[in-house]
């Protein structure tokens, strides 16, 4: 039989597994899955259950916000073996999810991942010890993901953040840094920055470039400089939130490989969760490292990914089809 850890945090998106999770358990079972179920009691318990139940796993299926999905792949990254996510998104945006086109009904995302295939996506590797599916940041703004209190996002969902925000443009800084990327040089002082792999930051699709894959290996890079004056301020939050064109402030550009240098301690949050204070940041893009099911992912399904992948022994994050098994 094969073998499932199901992690997910009761608290997300209003609570709403609540009402889905006998269905949820009932269709697993039903498609062959022996469940193990663990229910996150606090911050980086998803990550550390993965850890010490994962190992020998088929399949590891999350339920959360995008916080509880990195921590379940900061967790599985650090298993010996590569198990098949499965992801059943709970949260109050869930930006990954929606770059992956997984349904916002807890019901049929569960559903189409049992019924799903594999889908290589990159992942974000930060400082050499921490993990990210779709965004670091630093600066404006990015507070707002974890202090908005689950509370808060519960009650008043995606407008929680927006009402953050809005309070944290009286408090805007400039960051001075020099950041580096193949050959390149930028020193600016910054007030925002993001390195991402989706289609959308915080529900906003207009802050990332639309052409994006999420198994291309290289990342969307958005800096911006520090305004000059309020009028320049209005413009650039209007870039951000409204998908007018750039201006003089804003750099976009995209590489799988950067680095960040500061003055002093700089707060960066890595998928919406605080990711610590650092003065020198190094973010590098793992091409294709996790499998995720999704529907329609590949043309192999499930039962015959489980069956024909091996790890190969000269490059772990290189995933091995043996066409004759």
């Amino acid at each position: 039989m094969k073998q499932m850890l199901f992690v997910f945090n009761p608290r997300s998106g209003k609570e709403q597994i609540r009402g889905h999770l006998l269905e949820i358990l009932d269709l697993f079972t039903k498609a062959g899955f022996e469940v193990r179920v663990h229910v996150t009691q606090c911050q980086g318990d998803a990550r550390e259950a993965v850890k010490q139940l994962g190992g020998g796993m088929d399949v590891i299926v999350c339920s959360g916000g995008d916080g509880t999905l990195n921590e379940t792949v900061s967790g599985i990254m650090e298993l010996p073996g590569l198990p098949v996510l499965g992801y059943i998104p709970a949260g109050s945006t869930n930006d990954f999810a929606a770059s992956l086109g997984i349904s916002k009904r807890m019901p049929q995302a569960a559903a189409e991942l049992v019924s799903g295939a594999p889908y290589f996506a990159d992942v974000g590797h930060f400082c050499g010890d921490r993990y990210f599916m779709y965004i670091a940041a630093f600066g404006a703004f990015t507070e707002v993901s974890y202090q908005t209190s689950q509370d808060r996002k519960n009650i008043l969902g995606h407008q929680a953040y927006m009402l953050e925000g809005v309070k944290s443009l009286a408090g805007i800084k400039p960051y001075p840094m020099r950041v580096e990327w193949e050959n390149r040089v930028l020193e600016e002082e910054f007030v925002f920055g993001m390195v991402t792999n989706t289609c959308q930051v915080g529900g906003f699709k207009g802050l990332v470039n639309q052409s994006v894959a999420l198994n291309d290996g290289v990342f969307e890079v958005l800096l911006i400089r520090m305004p000059r004056t309020p009028a320049d301020l209005s413009n650039i939050v209007s870039y951000m939130f409204l998908k007018e064109e750039p201006n003089e402030y804003v750099y976009k550009f995209k590489t799988s490989a950067i680095r960040f240098y500061s003055q002093g301690p700089v707060d960066w949050v890595l998928d919406g969760e605080y990711g610590g204070a650092r003065t020198e940041v190094e973010i590098e893009n793992l091409k294709e490292r996790i499998p995720i099911l999704l529907n329609g992912g590949s043309p192999a399904g499930l039962g015959l990914y489980m069956k024909k992948v091996s790890k190969s022994v000269e490059n772990p994050g290189i995933m091995v089809y043996n066409d004759k098994l």
